[in-house]
C-alpha cells in the first residue's frame, strides 16, 4: 500500500509556531471581543491561508487574509490584506501587498488610509492590533 503524502498541518514546526503566535496575539488582547479565523492548509502542510475577522470592543472590525508559506526555517508571508473598518463599514486603514501601486517606495507593501496610499513595511498582526488600540484611545 502506498504511503499517504498528506501530512498533518502541524507537522511543520515553523508554520505551527507562526499560527500559535497569531492565536496568542489575539487571545492576549484586551481589545478583541471575538475572533473567527479559518485556517486552510495545503496538503503537505508547508503553507496556510488564514482568513477571517476580529471584532473589537468598539465594534470595529479587522478583516484578515494571509497566505503564508514555509521557507527553510522561516515563514514567508506571500500575500496579505489587513483591512480595518468601522462598524458601519467605513475603511479606517488597510495594509496589503497587492502589486497595484508600483509608484510607492515600499512596493509592493503599502497602506491605504481614507485619503491616501502611503509606503509601509509588511506589518505583523500584533503591530496592527497595537495601531488599532492606539486609534481607539485617540492616539493614532
Amino acid at each position: 500500500m502506498a504511503e499517504n503524502p498528506i501530512r498533518h498541518p502541524f507537522s511543520h514546526p515553523v508554520i505551527k509556531r507562526f499560527i500559535e503566535n497569531i492565536e496568542k496575539a489575539i487571545a492576549s488582547s484586551s481589545i478583541v471581543l471575538s475572533s473567527n479565523i479559518q485556517k486552510h492548509f495545503i496538503p503537505d502542510g508547508r503553507a496556510v491561508y488564514l482568513k477571517g475577522s476580529l471584532v473589537f470592543v468598539d465594534s470595529s472590525i479587522l478583516e484578515i487574509a494571509m497566505f503564508v508559506s514555509e521557507t527553510r526555517d522561516a515563514v514567508k508571508v506571500e500575500k496579505y490584506r489587513l483591512h480595518y473598518i468601522k462598524s458601519n463599514g467605513q475603511m479606517l486603514f488597510r495594509y496589503d501587498n497587492a502589486p497595484h501601486h508600483p509608484e510607492i517606495t515600499s512596493y509592493p507593501h503599502h497602506k491605504h488610509t481614507p485619503d491616501n496610499i502611503i509606503p509601509s513595511a509588511e506589518p505583523s498582526l500584533k503591530d496592527v492590533m497595537k495601531e488599532i488600540s492606539a486609534t481607539m484611545i485617540g492616539k493614532p
